[in-house]
């Protein structure tokens, strides 16, 4: 079965017709946050149990803190930053906050790098009071904790009371579905929007629910990071100069964006250009493939090409991972590496070992790789150097494997296609150029209209594949071929070239072992080497 070209109404989210709400919600910071409500409603009822808030990297923390205490209509205070002792505890000039009667939240993580600090809390907490300058002083205020999920799982562990004293736990919903959530969606927007004293325009609309699809890496999820959105309409009201943000704002500012961060893929791309680094996009090669890779500085993430090749010699079955053994390969990649070699041996070497031993490597690749999403690649050119069939060059790959050669989804799908097609698109496109992707990976495509339009010509090609087999048929232009009652490939097909070879490097003719007949003893023991 060859892959499947994918259609190009799947290369992007696409949206209904959507406008902004009539009537906004009441609180439209809080859109989809019922988990997290449902803990702070308890807490308001139990006054004397702490709650912990589960929030994530993305979200302006300062702003939801300030719409929990909008919604609660009650006074609150925050500490965060590096949160002294007076801070907390008072002194003779400000009394403390864990005596009002209010809402007192506070950054976890700043709140246990002063280890003093978090022991007098928790002491506090179980006295319901402290003693402050010889007075004794009673705790009033309803104490939030916020940070990441991960210091509450630590804390439970370490700390023999922390589940007594916050039993009571909230998280923040990172993402919403797009479907039926979208208007109230677009009201959380508008209100983000307020927050910087910007204005949307109706235009902006769809470029800012595809940003958002990007940020939750699917195309069917919104996300609710706020940070991101209130410095892209800071941004791109700077561009607009003071009037309403429509679309071609929102796509100057994220280009403007780009172009301050994307210094080291330029160069990386100079570096190819200039031959510096040979990665071919046309013509046919034996053992060789290009992979795709994800290059994340932090603060910008970039696809880039990257040559694989594979050489095959008679040897004890080993497949060597240089990656791995230079220590430029992490633990995922050593996995991936050896699902590859387990795969190889459930279909050629169940009955007897493998006489072969193979090399695979990145070329010029002088950092630390790590992951499993260039073992479809790696098995597709291992086949290619142990058939010596030749692979198409203008054809990359990108898919995890597993030991049934089932491929799995993978990450950075829609920076490693843009990356290759980067290159070709420098170089000319072809018509015969194109990517293969895990078919679980067609849901997360975001593709920038340049490369819609060239799948839409016919200049370039996307693939969603299954299985390992259906990517070896549209690189080398060869069936798999499906084993018989014997577990024996037709000789035409690629497995059977790999049964063929496998047994030469045996040091058996075609005249002895390569026959139906001797297989079949070797597969009874009744052959022995």
């Amino acid at each position: 079965m060859r892959p499947n070209p994918i259609p190009t109404i799947k290369l992007a989210p696409t949206f209904p017709a959507v406008t902004f709400p009539a009537v906004a919600a009441t609180h439209p910071l809080l859109v989809g946050q019922a988990r997290l409500l449902s803990a702070f409603d308890i807490q308001a009822a139990l006054p004397k149990q702490g709650l912990y808030i589960a929030d994530f990297e993305s979200i302006a923390r300062r702003l939801l803190v300030r719409t929990l205490a909008e919604y609660a209509e009650q006074s609150y205070q925050f500490l965060y930053g590096r949160i002294t002792r007076a801070q907390l505890f008072g002194s003779a000039q400000q009394p403390s906050p864990l005596t009002a009667a209010g809402l007192l939240f506070i950054d976890i993580e700043a709140l246990l790098t002063r280890p003093n600090l978090w022991e007098a809390l928790l002491d506090a907490m179980l006295h319901d009071g402290f003693t402050q300058q010889k007075q004794w002083h009673e705790l009033k205020a309803r104490i939030i904790l916020i940070g990441h999920s991960g210091y509450y799982s630590e804390l439970l562990h370490a700390e023999r009371c922390f589940q007594a004293l916050f039993p009571l736990y909230g998280e923040v919903n990172d993402e919403i579905d797009a479907e039926p959530h979208l208007g109230s969606y677009v009201g959380w927007l508008q209100a983000l929007a307020t927050e910087v004293n910007a204005t949307i325009a109706p235009s902006a609309l769809t470029p800012l629910l595809r940003y958002s699809c990007e940020l939750s890496d699917h195309q069917q999820r919104l996300s609710f990071a706020s940070q991101p959105f209130m410095q892209l309409f800071t941004e791109a009201a700077a561009v607009a100069k003071g009037a309403a943000i429509e679309a071609e704002h929102i796509h100057q500012a994220r280009q403007q964006r780009k172009q301050r961060h994307n210094a080291q893929e330029q160069l990386s791309a100079q570096n190819v250009d200039d031959a510096f680094i040979h990665l071919p996009t046309s013509g046919e090669t034996i053992g060789q493939i290009c992979g795709l890779t994800v290059i994340d500085s932090g603060d910008y993430m970039y696809g880039e090409p990257a040559r694989i090749t594979a050489s095959v010699h008679y040897g004890d079955g080993e497949v060597a991972d240089i990656e791995r053994k230079s220590e430029l390969g992490g633990n995922i990649h050593a996995k991936g590496m050896m699902i590859l070699s387990s795969c190889l041996y459930r279909i050629f070497g169940r009955d007897a070992p493998l006489h072969l031993s193979a090399n695979i490597v990145f070329e010029q690749s002088y950092q630390e790789i790590d992951g499993d999403s260039a073992s479809l690649a790696e098995y597709c050119c291992l086949i290619s150097a142990i058939t010596e069939q030749p692979i198409n060059q203008g054809i990359a790959i990108t898919g995890a494997l597993d030991q049934f050669g089932n491929v799995q989804a993978i990450g950075g799908v829609n920076e490693k296609i843009e990356g290759f097609f980067n290159l070709c698109a420098r170089r000319g496109l072809t018509g015969e150029q194109g990517v293969i992707i895990p078919r679980s990976n067609v849901q997360q495509l975001n593709l920038p209209q340049s490369i819609i339009t060239a799948v839409e010509a016919g200049k370039f090609h996307l693939y969603e594949i299954a299985h390992v087999d259906d990517a070896m048929e549209l690189l080398m232009n060869r069936e798999t071929g499906k084993a018989d009652e014997s577990d024996n490939f037709p000789e035409d097909s690629l497995y059977g070239l790999v049964q063929l070879r496998l047994d030469g490097l045996a040091g058996n003719s075609d005249d002895d072992v390569s026959t139906w007949f001797t297989r079949l003893l070797r597969k009874l023991k009744l052959v022995r080497y």
